[in-house]
């Protein structure tokens, strides 16, 4: 196969070219660990278990949702964790017509709703993102109430997405 010019003076790399390469004869394993702290190793496994849980800064109080070891104001170490409601309510939201593949939501389906959640028994401005549903369109709004719709308590894998949605309550 013959190598097509470009105008600035390179050439396109054939299938043989990447073959004989250095760059393609070694696979490397891509297998790799992440450690998820103290703080979040015990968040994701209390979603496993259905609940929400906050570390709380004994200096100022505040309750901060997903939890830290150390409060990012105050800067002493947070000592004492706290369950929190899987309820609360909508800070702010966006419609989404992207999916999580960079692909569009087909015409005439309804968008993705992104939405900040601040959680019942956080502090203020403490919450989570993620999305809402089972909600119509035009009946969003900052400050609607909202509750956790959780995956089936088989399925939870102790993941953020063990909360399916956040949908309005009544």
């Amino acid at each position: 196969m013959e190598l097509e010019n470009y105008p600035l003076g390179g050439k396109a790399l054939s299938d043989k070219d990447l073959e004989n390469s250095l760059f393609v004869k070694h696979k490397p394993s891509l297998k790799y660990a992440w450690d998820n702290g103290v703080a979040i190793s015990r968040y994701l496994a209390e979603l496993k278990e259905g609940r929400i849980i906050a570390k709380k800064c004994r200096k100022c109080g505040r309750t901060l949702v997903p939890p830290r070891m150390f409060c990012e104001l105050c800067w002493v170490p947070t000592d004492e964790w706290v369950y929190v409601e899987d309820t609360g309510v909508v800070n702010t939201f966006s419609l989404c017509y992207i999916n999580w593949d960079a692909s569009l939501v087909p015409k005439g389906k309804d968008p993705h709703i992104p939405a900040v959640i601040e959680l019942d028994g956080a502090s203020k401005g403490m919450g989570i993102m993620h999305l809402l549903g089972e909600v119509e369109l035009d009946k969003i709004k900052i400050g609607m109430k909202v509750k956790a719709v959780w995956k089936a308590e088989k399925e939870r894998e102790g993941s953020i997405t063990d909360i399916l949605y956040w949908k309005p309550l009544e």
